[in-house]
Order: structure tokens, then sequence, then C-alpha cells
């Protein structure tokens, strides 16, 4: 008898299929006592002020649940980036599952057509479940963690003869840089929207991202010249592995990045471009747990968070990508 033959990819996952999602989340009072069990882990407590003298409202209006110190209606949605949302929380989960389970994210276009909203509702859907990924841990990487910069933007023979005009040289233009540094003992990842790569940008990324003395690995870029405990693979040789010493883990970050820009997005502006990139090191830092795991770390996440829609359209420079 032949040993049946291993699953592709990570079998120690516990993944579940669009058939057990449904089966998890059946109507809206299922939905609404998942996301309940997660933001209050069995003890309700007001989004306001946090106190947990609650009770509950009759009839659920205006508000399921009412706050005694603070005076205030109140449900699961307070205190999240989803609490002004008129989306039912059972479309909610179910793009969370979506957005967690496609290596290369979803579209508004697509996320419209699979739980049945308007465009710009799954783009707004899709930035506050991004949101849960915009706090950044502080802790450091203690190595050996490899650095490298990529660039998003456009190119100019997509341009249209308005855009062209005044722009001198050949190539791409408009380029917006990221750093971004992969920790090999824990294969997490950190990525920054940067406004320049010179070196004391690129090394003051390094410096805020890994401990002092841990081993650090790039490119030959000159920017990285004088890094301390510090090796260089020679790209500009065509060098990519030399023993210990090569950048692939994140450069392999990189490639699920811009597969999605031109696979899945189409264009990424450097107005929510940071956005797409904490969507990214998020889903790649989770990618060990259960699917079911990494739906409820999500929402965790969610909890403090605040996403406003004029704070997103609002012109902020370098934050965050048109509508793809």
């Amino acid at each position: 008898m032949k040993t049946p033959r291993k699953a592709p990819g990570k079998s120690h996952r516990q993944g579940i299929d669009l058939f057990e999602v449904m089966r998890l989340f059946p109507d809206e009072e299922t939905a609404e006592s998942w996301f309940e069990d997660i933001v209050w882990r069995g003890e309700r407590c007001c989004g306001h002020c946090g106190s947990v003298a609650t009770r509950d409202v009759p009839r659920r209006k205006p508000m399921p649940y009412w706050c005694k110190d603070c005076r205030s209606y109140f449900s699961v949605r307070t205190g999240t980036p989803i609490a002004c949302s008129k989306v039912p929380l059972r479309k909610w989960a179910i793009a969370i599952y979506l957005c967690l389970t496609s290596l290369k994210s979803v579209s508004s276009m697509k996320l419209r057509r699979d739980i049945g909203v308007s465009q710009p509702t799954a783009w707004f859907m899709l930035h506050r479940i991004r949101q849960a990924w915009s706090d950044e841990t502080s802790d450091l990487f203690s190595g050996p963690a490899e650095v490298d910069e990529s660039y998003f933007g456009g190119r100019r023979r997509n341009m249209s003869n308005t855009k062209r005009k005044g722009l001198t040289g050949r190539g791409p233009v408009d380029k917006v840089a990221v750093a971004g540094v992969k920790d090999r003992a824990t294969n997490q990842v950190r990525a920054k929207v940067v406004e320049t790569t010179d070196a004391q940008t690129l090394q003051g990324f390094v410096q805020d991202h890994v401990h002092p003395g841990a081993k650090v690995y790039t490119d030959d870029a000159t920017a990285y010249a004088g890094l301390p405990n510090h090796d260089t693979v020679k790209h500009s040789l065509s060098e990519f592995v030399n023993g210990d010493t090569h950048t692939n883990g994140i450069e392999s970050f990189w490639s699920m990045l811009k597969r999605a820009h031109k696979g899945t997005f189409h264009k990424l502006s450097p107005k929510h471009l940071q956005r797409y990139v904490n969507e990214f090191a998020g889903r790649h830092n989770v990618r060990d747990l259960g699917t079911l795991e990494q739906m409820r770390d999500t929402v965790a996440r969610l909890i403090g968070q605040r996403l406003l829609y004029r704070d997103l359209i609002a012109d902020n420079g370098l934050s965050s990508t048109a509508r793809p």
C-alpha cells in the first residue's frame, strides 16, 4: 500500500475551507458572539471607558449595551475601526477570512462581489482590516537579520503624454522606497516606507529594528557601509549567496508584495502604500498559525484602533493606494 502524499504547503497549519467558515457564521447572532468572545474575553466591558459596570439594553436599540459609569451606549464594535460600520459582523468575519487566506490579498472589486457590498465599502473595509497591523512592536530582532530596500511606483511607458511632460531621463519614475528587515531566528518581518535611501535613513532603520551587535546581512549598497557586525553579498557582481550571507528571505517578502502589486491591486500610491506593506508584513508574521487563530489574532489587534473615512482619504503625504 502506497504511503499517502503530504499536501503541499505548511501541513502543520489548521486551515479551514469556505464551507466551514459558513458553518462557523451561519447568522449574525453567531458572528456577534464570536467577536464578543475575542474582544471581551468573557467579561463584557465598555468600549468607551473600559468599565465592566454594564447592562443589556431592551430591544438592543440604539445599541445592545449600556455603560453605567460613562452613561453611554456601546457594542462590540465600539473602540475598534468598525465602530461606525453598518456592514453585518458576519460579512466582516468572512472579509477577514478572505484577506488572511489570499496570499496576494483581495482587491476591493473582488470583495465587493464576494460579500455583496459596494466597492467603496469594500475598499474601506479592507483598509480597516489592515489597521489591525498598523501597530509595530518595539521588540528588537536578535538576528541574524536580513535587510534590503525595494521600490514601488509607475513607469514612464505607462504614463499619459500629459504626465510625461516635464520629465527627464528614462526608466522608472515616481518610485517610493520601502525598507525591510527579516529576522532569521523568528522568521518575522518589519517594513517601512522611507523618504530616502541614504546611509542615515537605512542605517537608522536597522538600528530601530535590530538589536545592537546582532549579525546583519545586506547587499553591497554603499548606504549600509559601516554597520557593525555586517556582511554583504555582492549583487553588483551577480553574487547572491555566499555561505550564510544572503538576503533571499527579505527578497522573498518583496516578491510576494510585488506580485500583489501587479496582479491584485495594479496600482499602489504613496499615500496608502504603508498600509499595504503593513498588511503583508502582518500576514507573513502569523502565517504559521492556523487560519482560525489568524482570524482571532486579527480581531484582537483591532481593539483600541480607530480609522475614520475622512482620515483615510485625507492628503497626508506618504501614508498608505489608490482604490484597487
